[in-house]
C-alpha cells in the first residue's frame, strides 16, 4: 500500500492485489478522509510503467479532475515518484 498526498485536502491510496490471471492496481481517491472515487487497472503478466501505480494514478486523476487542478495533480504524482528512486 502507498499513499500519495496531492494537497492538504486530496490523497490517493494505492494497493496491489493478486487475481486468478495476474494482478491489479487499485487507487482510492480521498478528500478529507472521505472516499470519492475508485479506479483499477488489471495486468496479466507485468507492467511497463515508469513507476509503480502510474497507470491507475493517471486514470483516477483524469476521471475526477479537470483543468489546472488535473495538470497540477499529475505533476505532483510524477514528482513524488521520481524522488522515491
Amino acid at each position: 500500500m502507498r499513499i500519495f498526498t496531492l494537497d492538504k485536502n486530496y490523497s490517493i491510496v494505492c494497493n496491489s492485489e493478486s487475481t486468478r490471471s495476474g494482478f491489479r492496481h487499485i487507487a482510492v481517491l480521498h478528500n478529507g478522509g472521505y472516499e470519492l472515487a475508485r479506479a483499477k487497472t488489471c495486468y496479466y503478466n507485468r507492467t511497463w510503467e515508469s513507476f509503480e501505480y502510474e497507470s491507475v494514478l493517471n486514470k483516477i486523476i483524469e476521471d475526477n479532475f479537470s483543468g489546472k487542478e488535473k495538470i497540477k495533480f499529475l505533476e505532483v504524482v510524477k514528482k513524488l515518484n521520481y524522488r522515491s528512486f
